[in-house]
């Protein structure tokens, strides 16, 4: 079968200079059969020495118009070659393919393994939620050491040194050589994270400090000796409880939902003057009263207050000038209160069933 179309090669033989150099190509190309034989008749014909480079090149020594005939009939010859030897290049690529294809044996019918994909867990999605709505609000997010010095964790939080939260009991202490057996431990809030805060910059002050905490807690359905807190600290000229009421208010709305009704209760915190604990209506019952309420139609959500001028001076701030407000929460209880999870340890134990309904 000829290579070379009958109306291509009937014009080429026309001179015996590009005839020979078809006849030439009708047999090596036919007898190409390969990848590596396919490369040669290309080089052969088209690379720096071949026959149609050799003959454009000799070109320029021919009279004007032998030189535009053949010159013609060269690059017609070029032309088909480039794209014959790019078809049968594909097509060789296509039949080495299948033969391979072949020799391993593959069944390419076979369905693929299904690969579940992964989420983020409901932890991790409860933290960023919290810390978009407060993002919104002009916030910044801090973070600090877990591993913390007594000073940050107590003593500049206006905890004194008899408070029961100091004790073995409630808190994990750090051996460290060359240190008071209470120099260090676990933090037990991310309060810490705000005085460090305070320390480095001036006010105006507004941050968010997610992360882990640590109590000597027996685990059970509400609570973990790891967990998880985000705590907020707010500093500024003329800052007072309304603002921190509205700033709670707006936070409790967009996490539970715009209808939840909220209200503040006194309280004590060593670090906050006045303090309060804040409820939202319980999102079960709606407020009438239920077994996730205990009847009363709250849920406890965070603790508050007004930061202690004391802690102010700790860091430096004049309480003439400046006041604030600060505000933690446990993520785990967020969660439990808005997707009703019935036992904080499911959150730890990987049980598929929870996380993947989140």
């Amino acid at each position: 079968m000829s290579v070379v179309p009958e109306d291509l090669r009937g014009e080429l033989e026309a001179d015996p200079r590009t005839g020979e150099i078809v006849a030439r190509l009708e047999e090596e190309l036919g007898a190409a059969g390969d990848s590596a034989a396919l490369e040669r008749v290309r080089v052969s014909f088209l690379g720096r020495k071949g026959r149609v480079t050799a003959l454009l090149q000799g070109l320029r020594d021919l009279p004007p118009q032998e030189r535009r005939e053949l010159g013609r009939l060269a690059n017609l010859l070029k032309s088909f070659l480039e794209k014959e030897l790019a078809r049968r290049a594909e097509q060789l690529r296509d039949r080495e393919m299948e033969e391979e294809l072949r020799r391993e044996r593959l069944d390419i019918t076979l369905p693929g393994r299904h690969i579940p994909l992964g989420s983020r867990h409901l932890l991790s999605s409860i933290i960023e939620e919290i810390e978009d709505i407060f993002l919104g609000l002009g916030y910044q997010v801090a973070e600090g050491p877990e591993v913390e010095l007594d000073y940050y964790n107590f003593e500049a939080l206006n905890t004194p040194e008899w408070h029961p939260s100091k004790s073995l009991q409630d808190t994990f202490y750090v051996e460290v050589p060359g240190a008071d057996y209470r120099d260090v431990l676990l933090r037990t809030h991310t309060s810490p994270v705000q005085v460090r805060v305070m320390e480095s910059t001036p006010p105006p002050v507004y941050v968010i400090a997610p992360g882990k905490a640590y109590r000597h807690d027996v685990p059970d359905a509400t609570h973990s000796p790891m967990f998880h807190q985000v705590e907020g600290l707010a500093v500024d000229e003329g800052i007072s409880m309304a603002d921190l009421k509205g700033t709670l208010e707006t936070f409790a709305r967009r996490m539970f939902g715009e209808d939840r009704q909220v209200r503040f209760r006194p309280h004590f915190f060593p670090f906050t003057e006045p303090s309060a604990e804040v409820d939202v209506s319980c999102n079960m019952c709606g407020g009438g009263g239920c077994r996730v309420c205990k009847g009363t139609g709250w849920l406890e959500i965070l603790g508050a207050g007004m930061v202690d001028p004391n802690v102010f001076g700790y860091v430096g701030y004049d309480p003439e000038r400046y006041t604030g407000f600060a505000f933690g929460m446990g993520v785990e209880r967020i969660a439990l209160l808005k997707y009703g999870v019935p036992d904080i340890r499911l959150f730890f134990d990987n049980h598929l069933g929870l996380l993947e309904q989140y």
